[in-house]
């Protein structure tokens, strides 16, 4: 780990901070790796400070503790020593040594465990701030790239059925950021990504934010480059027994998102319900029940 994740926003704050608070930042900032590996009493005592001054910095820092510091650094790390591939095989061995049932019960159990940890209030209140943001838009712009693609297309594509609300930017032949040429601040962009981050992702939401638009950003981390930039920031944790990190909480947050502006929805988009349920009978697009009948 050649450098903390908090480095920027410790060094911007470092002048304002008391003495023992200097003095723990200065140990985050030049140890990370131990603050990923050690415990905070033992990370206090080499720091010089008491443990509520480790507690204290997190909080200063906008964390609830410092655990959330400790897994931040842990998470970088497992990125940087690992990558898919050295996870891979972290996985292989655990999955020969208790087998196919217990791995894919400890899967299930994680993702049960991260759906529960997205009803906490500070997240709910997140998502509905998250949402009016995205209901206030003259049009949203929906981004997520590599495995991020199914959270910002499923939002994409319930926003097109309440109107013509919604882009796209995921172009073919790489015009997928030529959206963008008619973007005005009356506009949003709603963009996924988590670690390992997408560099197009970040450029785009930079982009996007120059030009004016407010961001609404579904990451992984407070300290994500999206979460930096953003208006309304929802965090999503990642963590999996999986050698690839799981996008199911983060896939739920647009299905959350999605429904609340239905919700908010005015007779405009109800109408283009109605057009959309005429389209798609017309088109005979959906099994009807007698048919499914047949078909057993």
């Amino acid at each position: 780990m050649e450098q903390s994740p908090l480095t920027d926003r410790i060094l911007k704050g470092f002048e304002a901070m008391s003495s023992q608070l200097q003095a723990a930042a200065r140990h985050v900032l030049d140890h990370p790796r131990d603050v990923a590996l050690l415990s905070m009493r033992e990370q206090a005592r080499r720091a010089g400070v008491q443990p509520a001054t480790m507690t204290r910095l997190a909080k200063h820092l906008g964390f609830e503790g410092f655990e959330e510091i400790r897994a931040l650094h842990a998470d970088v790390l497992r990125e940087r020593d690992l990558g898919f591939a050295g996870k891979a095989g972290a996985q292989v061995t655990s999955q020969k040594q208790h087998g196919d049932k217990a791995l894919a019960g400890e899967m299930l159990r994680s993702a049960a465990s991260q759906i529960e940890r997205l009803g906490q209030d500070r997240t709910l209140e997140r998502i509905v701030a998250a949402a009016e943001t995205l209901a206030s838009a003259r049009r949203v712009y929906s981004l997520g790239l590599r495995s991020s693609h199914p959270v910002a297309w499923h939002l994409h594509y319930v926003l097109t059925l309440l109107g013509e609300r919604s882009i796209l930017l995921d172009g073919i032949a790489g015009t997928g950021a030529d959206g963008l040429a008619t973007a005005t601040g009356e506009d949003v962009l709603f963009v996924a990504s988590v670690a390992p981050y997408t560099r197009l992702s970040v450029e785009l939401a930079e982009h996007a934010a120059a030009l004016g638009l407010r961001v609404v950003a579904v990451t992984d981390s407070a300290v994500a480059p999206l979460a930096q930039m953003a208006a309304q920031a929802v965090i999503v944790p990642t963590d999996t027994p999986s050698f690839f990190h799981t996008m199911t909480p983060a896939f739920l947050v647009a299905e959350i998102l999605a429904t609340l502006i239905a919700g908010k929805a005015e007779e405009g988009a109800l109408e283009a319900l109605r057009r959309m349920d005429g389209h798609l009978a017309a088109l005979d697009t959906h099994l009807k029940p007698s048919q499914t009948r047949k078909r057993k």
